[in-house]
């Protein structure tokens, strides 16, 4: 892959020659693969090919005249420095959604291409609506062009699979099966067709690592109201001990013959249920030929996946203690030894803290890698939500900078994620210490909320805005995200921001809080902890704290917060003493002990 901070025009310029070999007037080019992920394989890294943008979220429209490129609020800065204006264009994913452009720029006659395993229904609709309305036609092709001009082009990835014990999994894959099997009865469909690597390996208890952080294999499974279960997977990847673990229905066949086999097995008349938006539209687009009634709908298995077992929530809590051990061993060191260094003149590295807090999680049990590529950035480059270090970019963290640090990790019992924001010694930036009281105040207004069965995650968005908006402030991403249990730390479906999310929050799902502020060029601000939903006596929800890292309060305008703000922090300072103090080194213990200092 070119350098992602120098595009290369002859690129471009080969995937435009493609198309007009191909007969296309433009190139729709997601970030996705064919599972419609987040997080792709170095395989499937066209978009970053092509235009050099590496950012996990968003999509680029290419023209004979103009590669457009929409991303959101959180890659504004990173986009501007790896794509530039005048090569390429700039657009917001949501402010100005891709197909509003498309139709804007469109002429009558033209052919725009897309590759159909690439594209979920979702995305397919807008797309036919506007080209429609500009009198142009989508035309999916046999090949992706990007592929076509790709020499060197990374091998599909090809990870071995193994089997995830119910001791962790807490329900067994028969079981799972069982109950898959009475939803379609019920819900009266023939088929339900699943293309999420993360649902398919909660839904046989397996694991594997095709792609980096996610210990899953990509997979598609096909599921008879016969109770037939068909798993597609490359056989390279599956040995007999993984089939000697599948229930007795479960056929494992190539994944090179998932559409033949789509074809073969569902009839005309028959219902198939497929999820709209994590689906590829080829397989829609198949069925509809074959004359099948789709029922698009989330699917089932995202659904019960995200409401976790009581197996499940154990090993989440217990892996954040672990977890919280590491952050604290980090969060020592990192005091020592900024100040230290710094006077010395062998200042600390943002990639050398990134190793150091990956050092502390490998010395914890059960951990197994990174739950994501850790965010370790000082001063302006916290103001990008999705910094990364490489090994020949890595600012020093000095005396007068603020730093952020976002990491989590897989464990065999769960899955982790945390931010926290330091600094090493005053003054600090203008209007930081303001914006970090603010910030905590937004976490703890959410943390502390009771609501009721039947809110969803755009209700409570605003709450936990509210003490920034009440300064003028915002951020540019979510509030909260779903996570799973030794699967994608960005888990569907639950998610709280200001988008409209219609999934109800309920007992057991796991959820990220994480306010944010972020000063372009000057300081970035986010504490995150992990909460799981729990059900009250009294019918309420409310959030339960899974994270246990210390909260720097040297930041925090102490005259700003309640009393019950106080009592808040001082508790969880306090839990972390008993929680994570008894499994300190001494230097670690000696360190929380003299900052724990009650407000």
């Amino acid at each position: 892959m070119p350098n992602s901070q120098t595009p290369k025009p002859e690129i471009v310029a080969a995937l435009r020659a493609e198309m007009r070999q191909l007969g296309l007037d433009a190139f729709i080019l997601p970030r996705f693969d064919q599972h419609q992920g987040e997080y792709v394989a170095p395989h499937d890294m066209r978009l970053a090919f092509v235009t050099g943008f590496t950012g996990s979220a968003g999509m680029a429209i290419v023209t004979q005249e103009d590669v457009a490129i929409f991303v959101d609020g959180r890659y504004t800065v990173q986009l501007g420095n790896q794509c530039p204006v005048g090569v390429f264009s700039h657009h917001h994913l949501f402010d100005s959604p891709p197909e509003n452009w498309l139709e804007k720029t469109a002429a009558t006659g033209w052919k725009i291409g897309f590759d159909a395993m690439h594209i979920p229904p979702s995305w397919y609709d807008r797309f036919k609506g506007v080209c429609a309305n500009a009198g142009a036609t989508l035309q999916a092709t046999a090949a992706n062009p990007v592929d076509v001009i790709w020499d060197d082009q990374p091998p599909a990835p090809m990870a071995p699979v193994s089997p995830f014990p119910t001791q962790f999994a807490g329900v067994d894959s028969q079981q799972k099966c069982a109950d898959l099997l009475a939803y379609l009865k019920q819900t009266e469909a023939d088929f339900l067709l699943d293309t999420q690597p993360d649902n398919i390996a909660w839904f046989l208890n397996l694991r594997g690592g095709d792609v980096d952080f996610n210990p899953m294999p990509q997979s598609f499974v096909l599921v008879a109201a016969t109770g037939e279960v068909v798993w597609f997977v490359a056989p390279e990847k599956v040995d007999q001990s993984v089939l000697d673990c599948l229930p007795a229905q479960v056929e494992a066949l190539p994944i090179s013959l998932f559409r033949e086999t789509l074809g073969a097995r569902v009839s005309a008349g028959q219902k198939v249920v497929l999820d709209p938006d994590f689906s590829p539209v080829a397989a829609r687009l198949l069925l509809e030929a074959k004359g099948a009634k789709i029922i698009e709908e989330r699917g089932v298995i995202t659904l019960t996946k995200a409401r976790k077992n009581a197996t499940e929530l154990e090993g989440m809590r217990a892996c954040h203690i672990e977890d919280g051990v590491a952050w604290t061993e980090f969060c020592a060191w990192l005091a020592a030894a900024v100040p230290a260094r710094a006077h010395s003149g062998n200042p600390v590295h943002e990639r050398e803290a990134e190793e150091k807090i990956l050092e502390f999680r490998r010395a914890r049990p059960g951990f197994l890698g990174e739950s994501f590529n850790t965010i370790s950035a000082a001063a302006g480059n916290a103001a990008m939500c999705h910094y990364a270090t490489t090994p020949d970019n890595s600012a020093a963290i000095l005396l007068e900078n603020t730093f952020l640090l976002d990491s989590g990790g897989q464990y065999i019992n769960g899955t982790t994620d945390a931010t926290r924001s330091f600094s090493f010694a005053a003054p600090r930036p203008a209007g930081y210490d303001e914006a970090y009281t603010a910030v905590f105040k937004a976490l703890y207004t959410l943390a502390t909320l009771r609501f009721p069965k039947g809110t969803q995650g755009h209700h409570i968005d605003a709450i936990c805005r509210r003490p920034l908006w009440d300064l003028g402030l915002d951020y540019d991403h979510g509030t909260g995200h779903g996570v799973g249990h030794q699967l994608s730390v960005h888990e569907q479906p639950q998610r709280i921001g200001k988008p409209y999310s219609p999934v109800d929050l309920a007992a057991g799902m796991v959820l990220s809080i994480e306010p944010g502020y972020y000063a372009a060029n000057q300081f970035g601000i986010r504490i995150e902890n992990l909460f799981e939903v729990v059900a009250e006596e009294d019918g309420f929800l409310s959030f339960r704290n899974l994270t246990f890292a210390p909260i720097q309060t040297d930041m925090i305008n102490v005259d700003a917060l309640t009393s019950q703000e106080k009592a808040w922090l001082n508790s969880y300072q306090s839990e972390i003493m008993s929680k994570i103090g008894p499994m300190l080194s001494a230097e670690a213990a000696a360190w929380l002990k003299e900052t724990s200092t009650l407000l």
